[in-house]
């Protein structure tokens, strides 16, 4: 099957929630600065990033090559400040502290950019967890599943056992809300297929 978008990111759980609905994407690493601007809301940090990404790869496709290019951002935030990926174990512990018993926000950007138009949406998620002990918490940073992810934990694995609560969108909480990435890709004229598994 033919490509029907670029998508700008290398995250293979992006890439898998969009084979979910039949869009088949060719991955393009956008190269961008990803530091947060002086005073800048969450909100709009992740729809900047997602539009800065989408905006990127774009601008390095040749006419030829024009599919629309989808990019998308995701922050976990905890009282309006961003959790980022954590740097070291000790960091991981602190930002599960921070989460333990409390609720916080999963806010995604998503960008779709073409020759005619540029696009985005805004994905906000609340996510509750219940209290996590040390030693949980020490267990799950060895697990290595925290180690690239944003808020230190994936909801589509094992840090799935944390969470008690869940207000909003679960793809969008992984990277990629598709209620909202469906809306944009219809809005360019994409449609889903009747059969997203079927490759033929």
């Amino acid at each position: 099957m033919h490509p029907q978008i670029y998508l700008a990111s290398q995250s293979p759980r992006r890439r898998e929630l969009l084979e979910q609905i039949g869009i088949y994407p060719k991955v393009i690493t956008a190269n961008v600065d990803e530091s947060p601007h002086s005073n800048e809301a969450p909100a709009e940090y992740v729809i900047r990033l997602a539009l800065e990404k989408a905006r990127a790869v774009h601008a390095i496709l040749h006419e030829d090559e024009m599919l629309p290019v989808l990019a998308a951002d995701t922050s976990v935030v905890m009282d309006n400040k961003i959790l980022g990926k954590p740097v070291s174990c000790d960091d991981a512990l602190a930002m599960m502290r921070q989460l333990s018993g409390h609720t916080h926000k999963v806010l995604t950007g998503v960008a779709l950019v073409n020759n005619k138009a540029i696009k985005s949406r805004l994905s906000v998620s609340h996510v509750t967890f219940r209290p996590v002990n040390e030693t949980e918490a020490l267990a799950y940073w060895n697990s290595g599943e925290p180690q690239d992810k944003a808020g230190g934990y994936a909801i589509q694995g094992a840090g799935a056992m944390f969470i008690s609560r869940l207000e909003g969108s679960y793809s969008g909480v992984m990277g990629l809300p598709l209620f909202e990435t469906v809306e944009l890709l219809q809005s360019v004229g994409i449609e889903m297929l009747s059969a997203p598994n079927d490759k033929n």
